[in-house]
């Protein structure tokens, strides 16, 4: 019985691969499972070849694997692609009486996917339930998990078409039964039903946490891989009476979520590296004005369009230093759901507190994959919206100025329309009052005041992950969505005898110098880990620590690292 076993579900965009891997992930965390599936999709609506990977083991599981127990075939370009990638004694199962192969190997299994369904239900569409039913037949997996499943996730089309999605299924998975000559040796079954845990996605992990944390305003404009966190948040307009407003460009979307913020409102933006580069006015605003919002930039590979639904990691540097003039910030990258969720949380609270652009960067591979993940603990969501002007602050400072020189450079918040003073700011350089100046000493107190909050900002970094033993001799080191294929490696690596750590940051900017030199000076062999051509981590390492890097393992191509990539490019270093 396999602890450990993967599955990939290939054909044409419009064939419901991404139906039959959601059910599949579904079923598979249903019984207990932890699950992790991924999709990697053209950009296009009908054609091409996409696929969908589904991981499940009894351990948490956060990466891909490079090796496939089951293949769904939808049409025969995923034999023919993928066909290599099946481990010893997997099957590609396929509806070979819609799709002819000249391929005779062992490992094809015929299902007719089509004909059954048309059997069952009278209806061909409900094929892909069938092939659902089909592959966890294969690995003797309890059905009655399956039609839970389907119970749950066609509840709302009524109860016909449950049923005849059941029964698609059930036929899918007897004909494997019975049919099937072979003895399939890669079994795995549930641990047990579980409640507790989620089944979601980075972007749904981002998305909940904003809405919990009190964001009330969001503006954006569609850009794939950001677009479902403005589908979830404006999916949720009436349930928590927020405002989802699809703005014309990136330029008013910015603008918009500023406005609304400056009046006191919690608000974010969501996009990809093309559209936040039009953003990137509006940041200099928001640290001109003091003016606090959340951004989520979600990457992908450029320049320009680049590969538009595929990963990469290539805007580290630029969102660190985006915008004209110099400010502080915040930088977050998530490397789980629990953490997107809690570092979501915090960039709402940094940015309040300081007054500032705070940045939460993912990427299509965390955006668009699903996770095994505990039930987050939402009373760790506390909200903290920062200084407030009062009554107290008018009977010590006196007359309100937005600006005011404080010792922390935080100034007292007074939100426009309350009793208490006049709010006045301006995108020119400004006093105390918020009123234009040319004074140069003005700006020279000004530039100090605004740097003066990223010393306390730094304070608020937690240090970097680390995992491995304490004397190891190489450490790996990676950021954001990297964290599940250097977390396996590490594994293997100490596994077979070699000594390895891994260092893994997540919250990014300010930097935290200190402890990732500390680290550094305790290995002889230093590599980072990234998903970009350049190794941008790396090059801020050098800039933030004076220590370059022995050496970096990178992977530009649009696909997502993983630990057999990392194994194979450690090896060519050693």
């Amino acid at each position: 019985m396999a602890k450990d076993i993967s599955f990939k579900i290939g054909g044409e965009a419009g064939q419901g691969l991404q139906s039959i891997g959601y059910v599949l992930a579904k079923s598979l965390a249903k019984g207990g499972l932890y699950v992790f599936a991924n999709q990697d999709n053209e950009s296009r609506i009908r054609g091409g070849h996409n696929f969908f990977q589904v991981r499940a083991n009894d351990k948490p599981v956060q990466a891909v694997s490079e090796k496939i127990h089951v293949v769904i075939a939808l049409d025969s370009r995923t034999i023919a692609e993928h066909e290599r990638e099946l481990v010893e004694g997997g099957v590609i199962l396929f509806d070979g009486e819609k799709i002819k192969t000249s391929d005779s190997s062992s490992n094809l299994l015929s299902v007719p996917f089509e004909r059954l369904a048309n059997e069952k239900t009278g209806k061909v569409i409900m094929a892909n339930s069938v092939a659902v039913g089909a592959a966890l037949g294969l690995i003797s997996y309890d059905f009655n998990i399956l039609s839970t499943v389907l119970g749950d996730t066609f509840k709302e089309k009524g109860n016909e078409i449950v049923e005849k999605n059941i029964q698609a299924a059930k036929a899918g998975y007897d004909y494997v039964t019975e049919h099937s000559n072979m003895k399939f040796k890669y079994t795995i079954k549930g641990v047990n039903e579980s409640r507790d845990r989620l089944l979601l996605n980075g972007n749904e992990a981002v998305a909940s946490s904003a809405l919990i944390s009190g964001c009330k305003f969001m503006s954006s404009y569609p850009m794939s891989p950001s677009t479902p966190i403005q589908q979830f948040f404006a999916s949720k307009m009436k349930d928590y009476n927020v405002v989802f407003e699809q703005a014309e460009d990136e330029i008013a979307a910015i603008n918009m979520a500023l406005g609304a913020s400056f009046a006191g409102v919690r608000s974010m933006v969501a996009t990809s590296g093309g559209g936040f580069s039009l953003m990137v006015e509006g940041v200099s605003l928001a640290g001109m004005t003091e003016t606090p919002v959340v951004i989520i930039v979600c990457q992908r590979p450029g320049p320009a369009t680049g590969f538009p639904t595929r990963t990469e990691q290539a805007e580290l540097e630029f969102i660190i230093h985006a915008a004209h003039g110099e400010f502080p910030r915040a930088v977050f990258a998530p490397s789980t759901p629990e953490q997107a969720f809690y570092l979501t949380s915090k960039a709402f609270n940094l940015a309040d507190k300081y007054q500032i652009p705070a940045f939460v960067l993912s990427d299509q591979y965390f955006s668009d994959s699903y996770f095994t993940a505990e039930r987050f603990d939402t009373s760790l969501a506390i909200i903290d919206r920062g200084e407030f002007f009062t009554e107290w602050n008018a009977e010590k400072l006196g007359e309100y100025r937005r600006h005011s020189i404080t010792e922390s450079g935080i100034s007292p918040r007074l939100l426009p329309g309350v009793s208490g003073g006049l709010v006045v700011t301006d995108s020119d350089e400004h006093t105390d009052d918020g009123r234009i100046t040319e004074l140069a000493e003005v700006r020279m107190a000004n530039v100090r005041k605004r740097i003066k909050k990223f010393d306390l900002l730094k304070k608020e970094i937690q240090p970097p992950y680390t995992y491995g033993p304490l004397d190891a001799e190489a450490l790996l080191i990676g950021w954001g969505s990297t964290y599940g294929p250097i977390k396996e490696a590490t594994e293997i690596f100490n596994a077979r005898g070699s000594k390895v750590r891994m260092l893994h940051l997540s919250e990014i900017w300010p930097f935290p110098a200190e402890a990732v030199t500390e680290q550094l000076k305790q290995v002889k062999l230093s590599i980072s880990i990234e998903n970009n051509a350049t190794g941008q981590m790396a090059h801020l390492i050098r800039a933030e620590t004076g220590i370059e890097v022995d050496a970096k393992i990178l992977r530009f191509d649009g696909r997502p690292m993983t630990s057999d990539f990392i194994l194979r490019e450690f090896d060519k270093i050693r």
